[in-house]
Parts: structure tokens; C-alpha cells; sequence
């Protein structure tokens, strides 16, 4: 199991179509074959600041989620409204209850 944090800082005005654009990717993201888990979260003490956890489940399922549609219209909406690069982290699964 793979699985990637991916941390993302949005400008404040933007935070509602980002919410809404991230939110119609990870609901197509969970029918994909290779996704375990897409959680989409949103930092209480301040609300520009988004974390996406996604779960693969294997070393080839990343790659088919950035051919897809939806990620591909996710990922040319959202990049203007960053106020910063988005960066991600790997990790690999210790305990993960299916």
C-alpha cells in the first residue's frame, strides 16, 4: 500500500471552488479500481490550508489516477487558485484496517 499526503495552500478567496473542484475529484477518485482511500481534509486553524490522503493499492495506481479525466480537470482548475506549489509526501503503510 502507497500512500501519499499531498499538502496544498490556497489563496483565501479561492477556498470554496477549490473545496468544490477537490471534492468532485476525490468522489470519481474512490471508483477507481486502484484507490483505497481519498480523504480530502481542510486545517481548522486556518481554512486556506488542505491536506488530501490517498491510499493505493499498488506501486501502478498513482500513475493511472494522473491519466484520468477527473484528475486532469482537477489539476489545471486548481492550480491557479494556489498560494503556493503543492507538495506531497509517500509513505508506506505500517497498519491500515481494511
Amino acid at each position: 500500500m502507497l500512500i501519499v499526503q499531498v499538502f496544498v495552500h490556497v489563496n483565501p478567496e479561492h477556498i470554496d471552488a477549490f473545496r468544490a473542484a477537490t471534492l468532485d475529484n476525490a468522489t470519481h477518485s474512490v471508483q477507481e479500481p486502484g484507490i483505497a482511500r481519498f480523504d480530502v481534509l481542510q486545517q481548522d486553524d486556518d481554512p486556506t490550508r488542505f491536506t488530501l490522503i490517498e491510499a493505493y493499492t499498488t506501486a501502478d495506481a498513482p500513475a493511472a489516477h494522473k491519466a484520468t479525466a477527473h484528475y486532469a480537470r482537477w489539476r489545471d482548475a486548481v492550480e491557479p487558485m494556489m498560494a503556493e506549489p503543492r507538495h506531497s509526501v509517500k509513505y508506506r503503510d505500517v497498519f491500515f484496517p481494511r
